[in-house]
């Protein structure tokens, strides 16, 4: 059987980087310059997903 060793960090750096986020005010900067009227989801949530998503994955379950 094969052993596998686990790890947990906690993800607070998440909430200071999208607390930044919305204190710059990221999504409505880029809306703005970006404007897509018929999406769903605006550009500046994606983008704002996409500055996320890496530290998101930084640290998995299993590290």
């Amino acid at each position: 059987m094969i052993e596998v060793r686990c790890s947990t960090q906690r993800l607070d750096h998440l909430g200071i980087v999208a607390g930044i986020c919305d204190e710059i005010e990221l999504v409505d900067h880029i809306n703005r310059l970006v404007p897509a009227p018929r999406r769903q989801v605006s550009i500046g949530h994606v983008v704002k997903a996409l500055v996320l998503t890496p530290w998101a994955l930084s640290v998995g379950p299993c590290t």
